[in-house]
């Protein structure tokens, strides 16, 4: 097995940092912490979502998730309703998806334009690999990150 060169580690390092400052940069535009754009960007694809589902798919706690939902709510980008299948349970529903869209559709596209033409620099055979390690990142990403949160599940 090859040994990640130092060079590499430090690559990584610094491409998560990259992605932490634009995320942070990106949720300042709409007001928010990176965590409440987290929450944002998940309920956009849910559109609606119990807090522990909220949880879940963002890796926060729930006493988290009930600080984000409440700024949020009062931000005007989310609201609560009961939950008509669980009366001890809320949804959390998303508001305002096309002012968030007007904001976050040019920054992100933007990025888009940008990664593709960076993306033209490579072969296919070139974005396989890279393909191939960034997918073997992000698993072991997710084994690291669930073996810390073991002891707190």
């Amino acid at each position: 097995m090859p040994k990640i060169h130092s060079s590499a580690s430090a690559l990584g390092r610094e491409l998560a940092t990259a992605v932490i400052t634009f995320h942070e940069t990106v949720a300042r535009t709409l007001g928010m912490s990176a965590a409440e754009s987290r929450c944002l960007g998940v309920l956009r694809g849910m559109t609606v979502a119990t807090p522990g589902q909220l949880a879940h798919a963002t890796g926060l706690t729930t006493g988290a998730i009930t600080g984000i939902v409440d700024r949020l709510e009062k931000a005007g980008y989310a609201a609560r309703t009961p939950n008509p299948d669980d009366r001890r349970s809320l949804l959390v529903h998303i508001r305002q998806t096309e002012q968030i869209d007007a904001q976050l559709g040019p920054i992100y596209g933007s990025l888009s334009l940008a990664m593709t033409k960076m993306a033209e620099g490579y072969t296919p055979a070139e974005l396989e690999v890279i393909g191939r390690y960034l997918g073997d990142t992000i698993s072991v990403l997710k084994g690291e990150t669930a073996k810390l949160k073991a002891p707190w599940t």
